[in-house]
């Protein structure tokens, strides 16, 4: 049994850990409420690409089409762009990213396809290394990066395109967490190369016949590329509000189990210090009664 001073001393221990879990905490809350308006912010910019790619996609002669879009016409290769947190102390928000490409890449080794892998953070390059060391050709982190920024998302996509045009893959796609809630954080996955032409929007304002100047084929060769970096960026932002999220949900478990130990240990202190005063009592009377 711990004597009284190990439990004073590891009461003291616990209440400094519920004070650093607590702070982290409110920093938490504090940076998720300006990263989910970053994340909300561009939720139409990239929706709003989608649906201009979309409507002139169906006009583009598919000769004409770029091949980003078309692609190699061949799925042996896969390239795995897995976004990920820099920082741990999230619950699962890391490793439910990582579990999800993890399980999709195992999927296309047993289809007996290809698999490259550039991890974009360093938690998902820590996670997936355990498995896939040799197929994770490039890894990008952002930790010295105090915001993440559209040259950030930028970057990415320009290698990733690089990549392709040299012949290294024929599909490439995007793993990250789309942000819900606090609470709710959902790993989604997005192929980038080729690129999806998403459906068009119904609405009025959607049906009506555009001309194109230049040709629909020149613009998406420069509108894709764009749109790769848009996503990317999307993407990185969704995935900053998540980690945040699950942060603030981490450590507000985390200050509460602190109290719940804390107050087991005090009450364990306290039981074995009365009995360590009633046997001194004890003693007492004993040794008075003695005499």
């Amino acid at each position: 049994m711990a004597s009284l001073k190990e439990l004073r001393n590891r009461i003291a221990s616990v209440k400094a850990t519920q004070k650093i879990t607590k702070a982290m905490q409110m920093v938490a809350a504090a940076k998720l409420r300006r990263a989910q308006e970053a994340a909300e912010a561009a939720r139409p910019y990239s929706e709003r690409m989608a649906a201009v790619m979309a409507n002139i996609g169906k006009v583009v002669d598919p000769a004409d089409a770029p091949v980003l879009m078309t692609g190699t016409g061949k799925s042996d290769v896969h390239l795995l762009i897995v976004a990920t947190a820099e920082r741990g102390l999230c619950g699962g928000f890391n490793s439910q990213i990582a579990r999800f490409a993890r399980d999709h890449a195992r999927e296309l080794i047993a289809q007996g396809k290809t698999v490259k892998i550039i991890t974009v953070g360093k938690k998902g390059y820590d996670i997936l290394r355990r498995d896939f060391a040799d197929k994770i050709i490039d890894r990008i982190e952002l930790r010295d990066v105090k915001q993440v920024g559209f040259a950030n998302a930028d970057a990415i996509a320009r290698k990733v395109i690089s990549l392709f045009n040299e012949g290294e893959f024929d599909v490439a796609t995007l793993f990250y967490s789309q942000f819900k809630s606090v609470i709710s954080q959902i790993p989604t996955a997005q192929q980038l190369i080729p690129a999806a032409a998403p459906e068009a929007a119904q609405d009025a304002g959607e049906t009506a016949i555009y001309e194109y100047e230049p040709d629909a084929g020149e613009i998406l060769s420069d509108l894709i590329p764009r749109n790769i970096s848009v996503q990317v960026f999307s993407a990185l932002l969704e995935n900053a509000a998540g980690e945040m999220g699950a942060k603030m949900s981490a450590m507000d478990n985390a200050t509460r189990n602190a109290g719940d130990m804390i107050n087991k240990l005090s009450i364990t202190y306290n039981r074995q210090r009365q009995a360590k005063i009633t046997t001194e009592l004890i003693e007492i009377i004993a040794g008075a009664e003695a005499l």
